[in-house]
């Protein structure tokens, strides 16, 4: 059995954490892990690294692949990039395509998003080896959650009755009113679809073959150069409303797709107050409260039913309960054209990251972070000087003709137009500062000569 971890999910449904260049799949939430990397670990206690395959769009790629590399350095090789953002269909059928171009024969593959939160892990691996096996008997599964309450936000799969651990399913329920959730709950015939899915592998291609045709042709043709016009299609849309035989197997599990700031509220560990507290967070006389710190020191003082979320260069407070309306503030930031909802302060490359620290009129500050054995590109700029001061670790410099070993403490003049690179040769990480001064600091002043990673023809930073 194949496990495909869909990665490449766009979402702003916990701004300011989550951005469109940082989706959620890369919070931690005070864990040492990210939702990715916790869904790999979760995986890699049954199956070999060759077993996964992680699919993600290119503005994410690296991130993708820097995540999974620091669990096994195997999985690098395991990231699929999908050449246009598109939905859960054409992305399992991409992973299909790959899969078999690699002559990795599967009889069966699962299907699941790479940022949701499951406990006990060993009781749903244990759930999906027994899905596995009705799988392989030529069956399509899904996976659904005994609901613990009427919400609202999430999806519903009606059943038959459970036997043996599994159901029919019988119909899908997009996101109800709380009426209609209250009256579902209280059939005892509901679960909350958690988008996970198990399927026969020739089964899964017969039924595409048969209520999505087109798809089947781009499959059998040229997938790569066809799959920014394939429809835009969930797998529920595209197939499972439409199979006439469907299992779903109802998880024992606690679940959550940590959808919101009032989702995470109710499954991390509270005080006696009811209060979340992450990061440097004082409280007093403080109650019902979710508060996420960053770097600054976060102190409230007779508050209730708050949520408050500090980033690097945003704030958020909400009103508990008010999770739903943050769709629409996202829109309206948008439409102000504030960088600080798409953007986040950290940007990934191959060979790290920067996050800019400060910003002024003809001057900018960054942090240099160069990860082991990788180099930026050969480069120059028009309109702006840099001074380096490494942080941590050695640099290789190069400047101009000349290679200069840079430690810890030290630093180094870059002049405009002048050729330079950073190259990171040891085994540990390089961090620098670096001090931008000219009449334009923008992101598209660089003309690269020489590049490891391909982007020679391209206009990008670093």
């Amino acid at each position: 059995m194949k496990i495909l971890i869909l990665a490449g999910g766009f979402g702003t449904r916990l701004w300011p954490l989550s951005r469109a260049t940082f989706p959620k799949q890369f919070l931690r939430f005070g864990s040492k892990e990210s939702l990715l990397q916790k869904t790999v670990i979760r995986f890699l206690l049954r199956n070999q690294p060759s077993d996964l395959v992680i699919i993600t769009q290119k503005e994410m790629s690296d991130l993708v692949k820097a995540e999974v590399s620091q669990i096994d350095p195997l999985l690098k090789e395991r990231v699929l990039i999908e050449p246009a953002p598109r939905s859960t269909t054409p992305a399992i059928l991409l992973a299909l395509h790959w899969l078999e171009e690699r002559n990795e024969h599967c009889d069966t593959f699962l299907v699941t998003p790479s940022d949701h939160l499951i406990s006990p892990e060993e009781t749903f691996l244990n759930q999906v080896d027994r899905a596995e096996e009705i799988a392989q008997k030529g069956e399509l599964l899904t996976f659904g959650v005994y609901p613990s309450h009427p919400h609202t936000g999430y999806g519903y799969i009606k059943h038959s009755r459970v036997e043996e651990g599994v159901a029919d399913a019988v119909q899908f329920i997009e996101k109800p009113s709380l009426a209609k959730a209250q009256s579902m709950l209280a059939s005892g015939s509901v679960l909350w679809n958690a988008g996970i899915f198990l399927f026969h592998r020739e089964c899964f291609l017969n039924e595409i073959k048969e209520h999505q045709p087109e798809m089947f042709a781009a499959y059998s043709g040229d997938l790569l150069r066809e799959f920014a016009t394939l429809p835009n299609l969930s797998v529920d849309y595209a197939l499972l409303e439409h199979v006439e035989s469907l299992k779903v197997v109802p998880l024992t599990v606690s679940w959550s797709d940590v959808g919101s700031w009032d989702n995470l509220h109710e499954i991390l560990p509270q005080d006696e107050q009811g209060n979340v507290t992450i990061g440097n967070v004082a409280l007093m006389g403080t109650e019902n409260c979710l508060i996420y710190g960053d770097k600054r020191l976060i102190a409230t003082v007779d508050v209730e039913d708050l949520h408050i979320v500090d980033s690097e260069d945003a704030l958020l407070i909400a009103k508990k309960g008010s999770s739903q309306k943050l769709r629409e503030l996202v829109k309206i930031l948008q439409q102000k054209k504030e960088p600080a909802v798409d953007i986040h302060p950290t940007v990934f490359r191959p060979w790290g990251s920067y996050t800019v620290l400060e910003e002024g009129e003809g001057y900018k500050i960054k942090k240099i972070a160069v990860i082991p054995r990788q180099q930026l590109s050969l480069q120059y700029h028009q309109h702006r000087s840099e001074h380096w001061v490494v942080i941590e670790g050695e640099g290789v410099i190069t400047l101009g003709e000349e290679e200069v070993l840079l430690r810890k403490n030290e630093s180094i003049f870059v002049p405009k137009e002048l050729p330079h690179r950073i190259a990171n040769q040891t085994d540990h990480p390089l961090a620098i500062i670096e001090v931008q001064v000219g009449e334009y600091v923008g992101e598209d002043d660089i003309i690269r000569l020489d590049d490891i990673y391909g982007r020679v023809a391209t206009v990008e930073n670093n």
